[in-house]
């Protein structure tokens, strides 16, 4: 048994430290049946009982832990197969901390030393049984604690709930009937755009700045929330859902604004003519334009935009005139934001007319290094957001010195998870929890002449839908013309609540915190 005490060791110490959430049930009956048949001495029968242990021990430890769900790794494993080695490497020290492997060559030194003298699997077995027990009473005697927000992987979460350490909401089906009246209600909404103003002096772009990996949250972490640009809004989203944590499904959210939040299966079927931002905005007067400041290669991310337009024919133009500034997770090259941008705007008056520009960046992306500079991507974030918010604030002062007008939205696709949680580490967003999908988003009027109040603050529980409204109010009466008072375009704009959806995890906002519908239809709590 010397092995599979250390496998017991190993799991307990991983769950006194916060790294594991053990099936308790599992493990004491799979330590038991390890004990009686511990005992075999014919060799085929030991090698075929060590065999399917084997084959039961790493897919249950797999399970209990951090790590995403399996099918979502092998569903992603093409793309995995394109991380840098130092991606690998730095994935690799998050999940198992190097002071994790030095406790773990010490357990071993230690059970060598204690197991001549103490028969360890005794031990190990009432370890077994005592720690759930621990974890009960625990959580009968501070049942807060029991709900907190840390536990939030979607296998931990489903065997909290079976195992006593969440608190289930009684009313699950509750759950599930707001999630259905949501979607239906979600499926009739719908923003027009009118067509613009013939005044050419009132005319306006659109800029849609769509950043990868932004959250109030992350700013918090990384202290950026002060920054200059945040204060040049004119009007502020504090309360705005992405309702996505990943790149691609937040890309089709944005670019499908014109209609109410869609289930995240249906993203991937094509959606009702109307819902098409960028369509929306062409029939409006608007040349639409696409920009990366990557290649968008990975993940298809490209293709996803170019089948999310709406409008036939919508250029992808070159970025490669830019200074390349960092490398991403698959060493691709990331062109820097401001470069990409002021290249292209010298470039935009070939184009006549108002113009509505779809940007794309990942400078903030999880795995990518800054040439020069030592330390990981989640090391090197508070620079590279500062970088970031700098050259948009630049370009905005580029436009504005060129006399032309443009209304400029900054919205992020989804967080960064850059500080992490009990059960998601830093980068994971497997669970799309207020602190991932809860993001910065705000629009800036340059060239806006009139009486400039304070930011028009939009605080009530907002989405992609208001946001659309927001500019098709805009569109609609520019507020480049005389008299435009702008708080008067912000009113009454639809709200969306914070409902955030993965392939296989909903979160849904509740009065106390949140709720997560984990795979197996579990709903849990959180605080």
């Amino acid at each position: 048994m010397a092995f599979w005490n250390l496998y017991f060791i190993l799991k307990l110490y991983l769950w006194a430290s916060g790294h594991l959430t053990p099936v308790w049930l599992a493990n004491l009956a799979f330590a038991l049946t390890l004990g009686a048949t511990s005992f075999w001495r014919a060799r085929l029968a030991r090698i075929a009982r060590f065999v399917v242990a084997l084959a039961i021990a790493l897919p249950l430890m797999y399970s209990e832990s951090k790590l995403p769900p399996f099918s979502r790794l092998v569903s992603e494993l093409g793309a995995m197969l394109h991380f840098s080695a130092g991606y690998w490497l730095e994935l690799a020290q998050r999940f198992v901390p190097p002071t994790l492997l030095v406790a773990g060559v010490g357990a071993v030194v230690v059970y060598v030393v204690v197991n001549r003298w103490v028969r360890v699997s005794t031990l190990v077995i009432a370890a077994l049984i005592t720690a759930p027990v621990y974890e009960l009473g625990r959580a009968i005697q501070l049942p807060g604690n029991a709900a907190s927000p840390a536990g939030t992987s979607p296998q931990a979460l489903s065997e909290k709930m079976r195992a006593g350490n969440a608190t289930g909401q009684p009313g699950a089906a509750g759950h599930d009937t707001e999630l259905a009246a949501f979607r239906t209600e979600e499926s009739k909404r719908r923003v027009s755009f009118p067509h613009l103003t013939s005044d050419t002096g009132a005319q306006f772009d659109i800029i849609v700045l769509h950043v990868c990996s932004l959250s109030w949250n992350d700013l918090d972490v990384s202290k950026a929330r002060e920054h200059p640009m945040l204060s040049h809004f004119d009007y502020v989203f504090t309360n705005f859902s992405t309702a996505a944590s990943y790149s691609g499904p937040a890309a089709v959210r944005v670019l499908r604004a014109a209609c109410g939040q869609e289930p995240h299966q249906k993203l991937y079927e094509p959606a009702d003519a109307e819902c098409y931002l960028m369509s929306a905005l062409a029939l409006a007067g608007y040349s639409p334009q696409v920009l990366l400041n990557h290649d968008g290669h990975f993940g298809d991310f490209a293709q996803t935009v170019a089948r999310n337009t709406g409008a036939p024919n919508v250029p992808f133009l070159p970025n490669g005139a830019a200074p390349v500034q960092m490398r991403s997770f698959d060493d691709s090259p990331i062109r820097e934001d401001y470069g990409v941008l002021a290249g292209w705007y010298a470039q935009r008056a070939q184009v006549q007319g108002p113009v509505a520009l779809y940007y794309n960046t990942i400078s903030l992306h999880d795995g990518n290094r800054l040439p020069g500079v030592a330390g990981t991507s989640l090391q090197t974030y508070p620079r590279r957001v500062q970088k970031l918010m700098t050259d948009f604030d630049r370009f905005a002062d580029l436009v504005a010195s060129s006399g032309r007008r443009a209304a400029i939205i900054f919205v992020p696709e989804h967080g960064a998870a850059l500080a992490g949680d009990k059960d998601q580490i830093a980068g994971l967003r497997e669970v799309p929890t207020p602190h991932i999908v809860h993001a910065p988003v705000g629009i800036r009027l340059v060239g806006f002449s009139g009486t400039r109040p304070a930011a028009t603050v939009i605080t009530q529980p907002s989405s992609f839908l208001a946001l659309a409204q927001l500019l098709a109010n805009l569109v609609a009466r520019s507020p480049f013309q005389p008299g435009a008072t702008l708080p008067e375009y912000a009113a009454n704009l639809p709200r969306t609540r914070m409902i955030g959806e993965n392939e296989q995890t909903v979160t849904i906002g509740t009065a106390q915190g949140f709720s997560v519908r984990t795979p197996d239809g579990v709903w849990v709590d959180q605080q």
